[in-house]
């Protein structure tokens, strides 16, 4: 960990700057991503680097949930920007980045459920960039709190509501 051994750190600390981290997934590079929930506004999809500041509270996308400003902008040097925000909230929950064989077209692409907006948002990635973002299943109509890929390339979803769901999807 990057922090070991310097005065007043904690050695388990690998990045720091945080808000509220609700999936995390690694990719077949080894890279870790994350979304974070934002506050009103601005979560957030981060690639993790080691030894990074991702800014909370001094930068943020969102605001208070009493409309006030956050922190001194979306921006400060030394601070890490998201891969790709969303305003207004999606309500992040569960992540995977698709690593299957059944829908090439995701391939390495993060598949992320959002609870707000009962859908899975799938953020097309390139050289550790969002390139573009779509959603899926949104005729669900049910919150999306969980999206794993399967062994076998199809996903799975868990759905949360009073007749909560998992969901086994496959090509048509």
């Amino acid at each position: 960990n990057p922090f070991v051994g310097q005065d007043g750190a904690q050695p388990a600390i690998w990045s720091y700057g945080h808000r509220n981290p609700q999936g995390a997934a690694m990719d077949g590079e080894g890279r870790i991503w994350v979304n974070e929930h934002g506050a009103r506004g601005g979560d957030e999809v981060n690639l993790i680097r080691k030894g990074a500041n991702y800014g909370w509270p001094v930068i943020a996308y969102g605001r208070h949930y009493s409309g006030g400003e956050i922190g001194e902008g979306t921006e400060k040097e030394g601070m890490e920007q998201p891969v790709h925000y969303w305003d207004p909230s999606i309500a992040p929950s569960g992540m995977t980045v698709y690593t299957g064989d059944l829908f090439p077209q995701w391939q390495g692409d993060l598949l992320v459920g959002g609870l707000v907006t009962r859908q899975v948002h799938r953020v097309r990635l390139a050289d550790g960039k969002a390139t573009d973002v779509e959603t899926l299943f949104g005729e669900l109509g049910e919150r999306i709190r969980a999206v794993v890929t399967g062994p076998d390339g199809s996903v799975y979803l868990l759905t949360d509501n009073a007749d909560g769901r998992v969901l086994k999807v496959t090509p048509d």
